[in-house]
């Protein structure tokens, strides 16, 4: 049997509204560790590069995501042993059957036609060795040209994901038709009929389907996506399409564009079950569900205490959270925000997220704590005209070549070894050294040790906001 060239492709775009306050939109769910000790997004790159056997030879990831989160994929990427990935960045958001696409003709762009296993990145299994094989069957029946998407075996009546109806003989399922979420009435009755699975947004197709598929279906998004294919620009392991292209392609999802138009096309849509535990931990009540329980089905993350509780989901960041007499609830606190709600409204959070946009509050974009691709910064106080911060620098990184027109800076190291650039003069700092950082003046921090600085900078002016800042130098392309 000859090997077939697999390509795995991991969808990272996405907020995770309904995960606030943990979830950000500039540090979304996919990148958060809520099972395990890997993130969801490094669980699904590790899941995929599982797939590889004598018959299979599994590619290096493409990743598709935003701007935003380059620098977040690329940390977490060399956390895992896997090789270099591409990743394609969207300029904008235009759901996942563009993201697909874009995936597909660099997928082809080899001058080969892979097949093509898509999952999201904010997903869980537990029994990964069921989930490889279901996998595994898929690619060897996508190979002979087969769409094939893969259908959870419910065990609940859920009302929050989308239903796929199958038919045919078990291991060689046919897809019915697709359904939207349903009642919980409409549910009960799925669950209670059989032949109905939950719609898990994973797909296994040939490249060269998918876009035959796209072409025939949606001939527009095909067009306007290898228009902006076309005009990409290569940025180390960044892949960017023209922005101006992409912001032209229709907004549409897998489903909506390919899948639900194959039943009764040329083309065959299969379903393989999936029975291995899986959860997109789409919200709290997700992750009760997926936590360890005590007697009382409780589950406690982080420093936490619970007395008379009962079937409570308590996330604790930042303090001690204590809970007393509580049933159903769940309490998420983060150093900014604390989430107290009925877990059976969990997916009413994002009503919340909602409420933060619309009054201009910050807590929905970002965490106290902001990732920068050179480290971090944590503020940790502030008042009228001063703000403190602690800031990490990696090892070898540094920060852009800057100027701030209101604020003055007094920079402390607490350890490591901090290059200072101030005006013409540079300088070198060790632990308890410090210095002050003139308004107006153009500067620089770095950190050419091996270990990580850290620093206490202590700012005061008239406005300390973010964008009071004016880059001359970046290594990382911000302006």
């Amino acid at each position: 049997m000859s090997t077939l060239n697999v390509q795995p492709v991991v969808m990272a775009g996405g907020s995770g509204t309904r995960l606030w306050p943990l979830s950000r939109a500039g540090y979304p769910k996919q990148f958060l560790v809520l099972s395990g000790n890997q993130s969801l997004f490094q669980q699904a790159v590790a899941r995929l590069a599982a797939l590889a056997d004598a018959d299979l030879a599994v590619r290096p990831p493409l990743v598709v995501g935003n701007e935003e989160h380059r620098f977040l994929v690329l940390d977490q990427l060399r956390e895992l042993p896997v090789p270099p990935a591409d990743v394609l960045l969207e300029p904008c958001g235009r759901n996942t059957a563009p993201a697909v696409t874009l995936a597909a003709l660099q997928a082809m762009s080899q001058g080969d036609d892979p097949v093509m296993v898509v999952t999201p990145a904010d997903q869980t299994v537990t029994d990964a060795d069921a989930f490889t094989a279901a996998l595994r069957r898929a690619v060897h029946r996508a190979a002979g040209g087969d769409l094939v998407v893969l259908g959870v075996d419910p065990d609940r009546p859920e009302t929050g994901y989308g239903y796929i109806q199958a038919a045919g003989l078990a291991g060689a399922q046919r897809v019915a038709r697709f359904v939207e979420k349903p009642s919980l009435a409409t549910a009960q009755a799925y669950l209670a009929e059989g032949g109905y699975y939950w719609n898990a947004g994973l797909f296994v197709l040939r490249a060269s389907t998918w876009l035959k598929a796209l072409g025939q279906f949606r001939p527009d998004i095909l067009a306007a996506t290898r228009t902006a294919y076309d005009g990409a620009q290569r940025d180390g392991a960044f892949l960017r399409p023209n922005a101006a292209a992409f912001a032209a392609v229709p907004a549409e999802s897998v489903d909506y564009a390919v899948m639900e138009a194959c039943p009764g096309s040329a083309f065959h849509l299969a379903m393989e079950p999936l029975k291995a535990g899986w959860n997109d931990l789409g919200a709290w009540e997700a992750v009760w569900q997926v936590g360890e329980h005590d007697a009382q089905g409780n589950v406690a993350r982080g420093d936490a205490l619970l007395s008379g509780c009962e079937n409570t989901l308590v996330q604790a960041g930042e303090r001690l959270v204590a809970a007393v007499g509580l049933r159903d609830v769940m309490v998420v606190e983060t150093a900014d925000a604390v989430l107290v709600a009925d877990r059976s409204r969990s997916q009413e959070v994002k009503h919340i997220v909602a409420q933060l946009a619309q009054s201009g509050r910050g807590e929905g974009l970002l965490h106290r704590k902001v990732h920068r691709p050179w480290g971090w910064y944590d503020s940790i106080d502030q008042g009228e005209r001063f703000q403190v911060k602690r800031i990490l620098v990696k090892p070898g990184a540094a920060l852009s070549l800057q100027m701030h027109h209101h604020r003055a800076e007094h920079w402390i190291v607490v350890s490591g070894t901090a290059e200072v650039t101030v005006g013409d003069k540079t300088l070198l700092l060790g632990e308890n050294q410090s210095t002050y950082i003139p308004l107006g003046v153009v500067h620089r921090l770095a950190n050419p040790g091996k270990l990580p600085l850290e620093i206490i900078e202590v700012q005061s002016g008239s406005y300390l906001g973010e964008d009071d800042i004016v880059r001359f130098e970046d290594t990382y392309g911000r302006t």
